[in-house]
């Protein structure tokens, strides 16, 4: 080698290892500021409940205030993209839901960062399963029922959603696909009106999530045919799964974790992973996460990575087979 390459070489190794070191204590001293979590959605949702339940038990051993960010808009995207730019420090997180995996398909010329090379996953922290309820006068007492009715029937049953592209649209879509139904899809600008018109027997059926859902199932005002978790949920513990009526490859949940930006410090990543896993482990929390029918869901950081790419790779596989035309 050169005798300049070789000193080049040397300072350049010189620098990286003053950055690395650099980099550690940082990481070690942190955090010394308060950490801004984006929400990216508005106050009141599940996003939002999952973020201040995980965010105030933080706080109370990171030593720095978890200030929740919402920032609402573009189904989710907004939000997304102002964490995908921010610095890589540890100081913005975002929390992601089963949106964040949906849009990269079905938003394609929307979209302004990449699901899996702008975000490093930190920890899933819950999730809550979709359910597909009906007005009580649907004569159907199990998902059979309802299959054979709509068969029966094709195209004439009306199946809401939160709208086009949501986790409920799509879930449908899965279903309609595997069953074999045809089902008319009626978007909403949101879960809640979706929710609302089924009670109100505007329409029959929708894939709601838990929250929306149990106060109206528990007072008879709808009807609950089958949840889309890998088991039953606690909150409905006499409602069967998918995988039990035979659907075993329906299990569809909303999901909620933290992502910070690519390039945040694995011993910072690490920190947080750390705090969540102790902040999930309180009975308190457990508590408060199942008043809002969240079930707690601690996944280490490459099981979070692993659940991603499996979501990336379904959706957009639903997309074609369902010959859904994206935005």
């Amino acid at each position: 080698m050169h005798p300049y390459l070789r000193l080049a070489s040397v300072v350049v190794c010189w620098y990286c290892t003053i950055g690395t070191a650099a980099d550690l204590q940082r990481a070690a001293a942190y955090p010394t500021k308060s950490v801004r979590m984006i929400v990216p959605y508005a106050p009141g949702g599940g996003s939002d409940i999952v973020a201040r339940i995980a965010g105030q038990k933080m706080t109370e051993t990171l030593g720095q205030a978890i200030i929740i960010d919402n920032r609402p808009g573009a189904a989710g995207m907004l939000g997304a993209e102002i964490a995908a730019n921010a610095l890589a420090d540890g100081y913005t997180l975002l929390l992601a839901d089963s949106s964040f995996t949906i849009n990269s398909s079905y938003y394609t010329r929307q979209v302004r960062y990449d699901a899996r090379k702008s975000f490093a996953p930190v920890a899933l922290v819950a999730d809550t399963p979709y359910l597909l309820v009906v007005h009580p006068s649907v004569p159907a007492a199990s998902l059979k029922d309802f299959i054979a009715l709509a068969k029966a029937q094709p195209g004439k049953i009306n199946v809401g959603s939160a709208g086009n592209g949501s986790g409920s649209h799509l879930t449908g879509e899965l279903f309609k696909l595997k069953a074999g139904v045809d089902l008319n899809h009626i978007p909403y600008k949101g879960s809640g009106p979706s929710t609302a018109d089924v009670v109100a027997g505007q329409i029959q059926a929708t894939f709601a999530t838990a929250p929306g859902a149990v106060p109206f199932i528990k007072s008879g005002r709808l009807k609950a045919l089958v949840v889309a978790s890998s088991k039953r949920n606690a909150a409905l513990p006499e409602v069967p799964t998918f995988i039990e009526s035979g659907f075993s490859d329906i299990v569809v949940t909303n999901w909620y974790g933290i992502v910070a930006p690519t390039g945040t410090p694995d011993p910072v990543i690490k920190r947080l992973y750390d705090e969540i896993r102790r902040a999930i482990g309180l009975p308190e929390v457990r508590e408060r996460l199942a008043v809002a029918a969240l079930e707690p869901v601690l996944q280490s950081t490459d099981q979070f990575r692993a659940l991603i790419e499996l979501e990336l790779t379904r959706w957009a596989q639903v997309i074609r087979d369902a010959n859904i035309k994206t935005e």
